[in-house]
């Protein structure tokens, strides 16, 4: 046992090596990535043999999480909020096989979208396929609740949600630690039957999921994460705190007593009981919440006697969209704006760029001279950090909607008429989600020239390993795509002329061309540089 400063990513992951875990899987996505990241730096991960290699995608990560969980050990999978929406499938379905080791699902928010194409809160996926949810309000409960929601899991059998934001994630405090449990021993389910979604069995799992719910319900009135707080004299107000928010509603205040009531909600589903006692002893109720306002939206719909105002993110005392902050709180509250002065022009931040020297810049700037004689409106992109080809000089880009939709976009526009289609996908991106968008164009040989950046690395967030490096020409060729038609070249003004030439002699081409403009990421170059000048 010892105290460690760590981010929250760390702490759940130091949480779930402690709590006995077998496997971390995931897909980098920021603002997940560090979970597995700090895994696979971990001398007690690699002294128990714990798996943690990047998986192609969130689907299949689940998968294998599932996997394991059926042999009886502990397995964590971890993404973005929009990679849940791509493990969706077995993500419901889980709710209906339920686990046998425990499985623990970390899905890290990102409100205000840092990075991200879209903002939405994942608690409701949680809510749909009723299991579970855990929202940690600080870093010593990111490192509770691995333990915490691998025993849940455990005992009732089924998988449980973990949900961070960005500012939880990102951030770092002290954390004291527990001491570490062994991994379980392997196990298979009891029930054969268990994993067997076939509709005569899964209809019998849905009954066993219902009646869960308040099991469920009776956890989150005794979960040591939710607590009651009725000693504020002011019950004009009463306060709903969620997670993060919680730690928002304490900023607020400075240190001094809460002088309203306040409800802390960091496990779901909710204790109604408990709400419904705020509710009737306060004039009115405030619901604090990062991210989308599911808790605010279902206590107007429990239909309580009387019209007390609930006020919240629907209301606009807290603004709809972007992330909560201690001064959004304070402002909903009355208290001082603790803002400050407006940040002046001249330290305005500047858009994000390409790196200096990054291959994309070269690899963009040829197809754009290339197309010229077609006109703008050709491009459909991913994402990526290529997906800023978007920006200035560059102007090469059209569309970025989700993983691999760069290749089913431009088929799409191919089969409307347009040509040339042009599809512009990163190496990791593909492995992700491209190849079976690529498999639809040669079914149907469809009239598209799809790009695929090599960069070596997945590098958006940060230079992870994927699982098709080295091997995207065979792919190509093994899904169908003609030798002849899978082009590769170093993207450098110095091969400006062949750069051109193959882009052009593609776009011409009738079919499925693949393109694979390769040179190592600048950044990754510049590390394992650095990493290889002598001391």
């Amino acid at each position: 046992m010892e105290n460690m400063m760590l981010l929250g990513d760390e702490a759940l992951a130091q949480g779930a090596l402690d709590a006995g875990i077998s496997g971390f899987y995931g897909y980098p996505g920021t603002p997940s990535t560090e979970i597995i990241e700090y895994a696979q730096r971990s001398k007690q991960a690699e002294a128990n043999n714990v798996h943690r290699t990047w998986s192609s995608n969130e689907k299949t990560a689940l998968e294998t999480a599932i996997g394991m969980s059926y042999t009886g050990k502990r397995a964590l999978v971890t993404m973005k909020h929009v990679g849940l929406n791509v493990a969706a499938d077995p993500f419901m379905n889980s709710a209906f096989t339920g686990a046998n080791g425990g499985l623990l699902v970390v899905v890290a928010d990102d409100p205000s979208m840092h990075s991200s194409q879209n903002e939405q809160d994942s608690r409701f996926y949680g809510r749909f396929a009723m299991i579970p949810v855990l929202e940690p309000s600080n870093q010593q409960e990111c490192y509770d609740m691995a333990f915490h929601g691998f025993e849940l899991s455990e005992k009732y059998k089924v998988p449980v949600l973990i949900r961070l934001t960005t500012r939880l994630s990102h951030s770092r405090a002290g954390v004291k630690t527990r001491q570490a449990l062994p991994q379980n021993q392997m196990k298979k389910p009891d029930d054969l039957f268990q994993f067997m979604l076939l509709p005569a069995v899964a209809r019998k799992k849905y009954k066993h999921l219902i009646e869960l719910q308040k099991d469920f319900e009776q956890e989150s009135k005794s979960s040591p994460f939710n607590s009651c707080d009725f000693s504020g004299s002011d019950k004009s107000l009463g306060i709903v705190a969620t997670g993060l928010a919680y730690n928002y509603l304490r900023e607020a205040y400075q240190g001094k007593p809460i002088p309203h009531p306040v409800v802390k909600i960091c496990q779901y589903p909710l204790p109604v009981k408990e709400l419904r006692e705020l509710y009737d002893s306060c004039n009115s109720l405030l619901v604090l919440e990062e991210g989308m306002p599911l808790v605010e939206d279902m206590l107007k719909g429990l239909a309580w006697k009387g019209s007390k105002p609930i006020k919240g993110r629907l209301d606009g005392s807290i603004p709809r969209d972007g992330e909560l902050n201690p001064n959004k709180v304070a402002q909903a509250l009355g208290l001082p704006d603790t803002m400050g002065q407006p940040i002046p022009e001249v330290v305005s931040p500047r858009p994000p760029a390409l790196c200096v020297g990054c291959p994309h810049a070269d690899s963009f700037l040829a197809l754009s001279e290339a197309l010229k004689e077609y006109g703008r409106g050709h491009v459909f992109s991913d994402i990526g950090c290529y997906t800023l080809g978007f920006m200035p000089p560059y102007n090469a880009i059209n569309s970025c909607v989700d993983m691999g939709a760069s290749i089913t976009m431009a088929k799409g526009a191919s089969d409307a008429g347009l040509y040339p289609a042009v599809a512009v996908i990163g190496d990791s991106t593909f492995s992700h989600s491209g190849m079976t968008g690529l498999l639809d164009c040669i079914y149907e040989n469809a009239n598209v020239v799809i790009v695929i950046l090599d960069n070596s690395t997945t590098g958006m967030t940060g230079g992870q390993d994927y699982t098709a490096f080295g091997k995207l020409e065979d792919i190509c060729a093994g899904l169908g795509v003609a030798r002849e038609h899978i082009r590769v070249f170093k993207p450098l003004k110095a091969n400006w002329g062949e750069m051109i030439a193959v882009y052009k002699e593609e776009l011409a081409y009738e079919g499925v061309s693949v393109i694979i403009p390769r040179r190592e990421c600048i950044q990754t170059l510049k590390k394992k540089n650095k990493m290889e000048i002598p001391s």
